[in-house]
């Protein structure tokens, strides 16, 4: 049986998209080119530059619209801006990390879902960000069939008239092992 691959292995994958933009982009990353399937806007939250584009090439070929940011301050103007479903975030990264976002989630009227990712292993760190109300937190390195079961589950949870998903990080596959940031 082959073995799903990491946020790392799956960069190969993506590396065309690098550079190319709007319709493009889609093509060369698996999608059509249109518009969502789901119509679901994403911000992604992440420093790592290999690693984003990953996980954008990823999200972006399941259909969804992912917005960028590399650190938290960009992160929050997106936020503003662009009022996603749902947000996914790094935990460490320069300028502002993933806490403080977190934080300023929390002070929105809609806030939308939040999934962490961190190399972190600090149970602490995990109990802090479930306070904080994300929806789900990954442990790196993950496999791409977990970040996109994770993101289906927070935007099913966020329905109107959907029950809510169990306890923030108890769906099976939240805890990952540790691997490099």
């Amino acid at each position: 049986m082959a073995r799903a691959a990491t946020v790392r292995e799956d960069s190969v994958a993506f590396q065309a998209c690098r550079g190319v933009s709007g319709v493009e982009k889609g093509a060369e990353c698996g999608n059509n080119g249109s518009v969502s399937e789901t119509g679901t806007s994403i911000v992604l939250i992440e420093d790592d530059r290999e690693t984003a584009t990953t996980l954008v090439g990823v999200l972006e070929s399941a259909g969804y619209v992912v917005e960028h940011a590399i650190n938290g301050i960009e992160g929050r103007q997106l936020v503003e801006a662009n009022e996603p479903g749902l947000v996914i975030t790094d935990m460490m990264m320069p300028r502002m990390g993933g806490f403080p976002v977190l934080e300023f989630l929390r002070t929105l009227e809609h806030p939308p879902r939040v999934i962490m990712i961190t190399a972190n292993e600090g149970g602490r760190h995990k109990a802090y960000a479930e306070m904080l109300g994300v929806h789900d937190y990954l442990r790196k390195p993950f496999t791409m069939d977990v970040l996109l079961a994770s993101v289906e589950r927070a935007l099913q949870d966020s329905e109107p008239g959907s029950e809510p998903g169990s306890e923030p990080g108890s769906e099976p596959g939240s805890e990952q092992s540790d691997g490099a940031d």
